[in-house]
């Protein structure tokens, strides 16, 4: 009797380096290839859309995997509803022997396998770790026990070994003759595509940015560059497709350590590595604090006296606050879909504490915004900044006058983004909703 597959892809699009599909393309004789688009996707009249740039990015990301697979005589399913839904749909329709997919640090996407798995006890359920540096048994820790500050983590688990990517399977089984062609990529959530995108989406594009950035020699220079507010050269710029998963943190380890043994090995290689490093931490920081990653208090349980101010908020996504260099950091974001790791946490320091707004507003936003977005990183990040998650220091505040004077002397970023193009007062109405700006108070007078 032929077994019936079903692979779920996530944060994993990509053929090389997905161990989770090789172990299913040796186990079954027919296999369904699906991916479910997040909840916020196929909303876009909702308040919560992801932004044109994502949807572009991501639409990018799954045309380039269903091309590969098409190599394969495979093909990918792409559905605009619940995964719970759309699998136990599927389940009952082919009659699913084994669900395979990678390993997650997605609190929601977790808790859909876990449902899954209760549901269906007579399916085997099958996950692979893909998406992180290390696996969780290399880790000389359990998760729950994971160190609470990022330095601790490091000295822990930088001695260990990093396994070399596998290489992309030499077959994949079909899928059952009865699975009928759908016509996602024209069913695709509408958006407006930006004809200059900064990234093009999928494997081909991300190993093309692999090869083109250490042939370079950027990686020589990365420590000093990598504060840079804008252009493609002062960062890796790795973070879209390792967000997406159509480039794996153990194909860019192997293509350093190449560097390191051609080129050069200095502070700034290593630098690249401490970065990766960061990225772990915050994998294995969302894997053990789940729900909590998205709550008020953080993994501290700690309150703060943030609120919400809906003008306060509205003015920073447009980038209309009394902060020049924050301004143009959003309307690069707004733009583009991308920001650079020093304006992420220079927007959010001014959204904690000189607009005094609940953090998950601005994570939430940069969620619906970036090309780059990692459920752990944003989040974790986020709470890093509000003094709520893993800073040793606590309340982590910006100068960012001083920030400005270090980071864009010269005011290049901010008139580039017209970050000076802004409105100067922060409130137009008190907390009685009573008028407090110029023009109101000299027509009372």
């Amino acid at each position: 009797m032929r077994q019936v597959g079903l692979f779920c892809f996530h944060n994993d699009l990509r053929l090389v380096d997905n161990p989770a599909l090789n172990q299913a393309t040796a186990e079954v004789d027919r296999l369904i290839c699906i991916y479910c688009l997040p909840p916020y996707a196929s909303g876009h009249k909702s308040p919560n859309a992801l932004s044109s740039q994502r949807l572009q990015f991501l639409q990018e990301n799954l045309i380039d995997l269903d091309n590969s697979l098409e190599r394969y005589s495979q093909k990918l399913e792409v559905y605009y509803e619940p995964p719970l839904q759309t699998i136990s749909r599927l389940i009952t329709q082919h009659d699913i022997a084994k669900i395979y997919s990678s390993a997650s640090a997605d609190y929601y996407v977790n808790t859909v396998w876990k449902i899954l798995k209760q549901r269906y006890a007579m399916i085997s359920f099958e996950q692979t770790e893909s998406s992180f540096l290390f696996d969780t048994i290399q880790l000389p820790f359990d998760v729950q026990d994971l160190p609470d500050t990022f330095s601790k983590f490091r000295r822990k688990v930088e001695p260990l070994e990093i396994k070399t990517p596998t290489a992309a399977p030499d077959s994949i089984p079909p899928p059952p003759p009865k699975v009928a062609a759908s016509l996602w990529r024209q069913q695709f959530p509408a958006f407006t595509p930006n004809t200059k995108p900064l990234f093009r989406g999928g494997e081909a594009q991300a190993s093309k940015h692999l090869h083109r950035y250490f042939s370079r020699g950027l990686a020589s220079t990365y420590k000093e560059t990598r504060n840079g507010l804008d252009g493609m050269d002062y960062s890796t710029k790795f973070s879209p497709w390792l967000a997406a998963g159509s480039l794996s943190p153990r194909t860019i380890m192997q293509a350093l350590n190449q560097y390191e043994r051609d080129v050069e090995q200095n502070d700034s290689t290593y630098w690249i590595y401490f970065e990766l490093l960061w990225r772990e931490y915050f994998q294995w920081y969302g894997q053990k604090y789940g729900a909590r990653l998205f709550t008020h208090t953080g993994s501290k349980n700690k309150k703060t006296n943030t609120s919400f101010y809906p003008e306060r908020y509205q003015k920073w996504c447009q980038g209309n606050t009394p902060y020049p260099i924050v301004n143009a950091c959003m309307k690069q974001l707004n733009s583009t879909g991308y920001m650079s790791n020093r304006g992420r946490q220079l927007v959010a320091s001014c959204f904690v504490h000189e607009l005094n707004l609940d953090w998950r507003y601005g994570a939430s936003y940069l969620e619906q915004q970036l090309i780059d977005y990692d459920v752990a990183s944003n989040w974790g990040n986020w709470q890093y900044l509000a003094g709520v998650g893993a800073d040793p220091r606590g309340h982590r505040r910006f100068d960012l006058a001083k920030q400005t004077d270090i980071y864009d002397p010269n005011n290049e970023f901010i008139n580039s983004w017209a970050g000076d193009d802004c409105s100067k007062v922060l409130d137009s109405i008190d907390a009685a909703d009573w008028p407090i700006s110029d023009s109101n108070m000299a027509a009372k007078s």
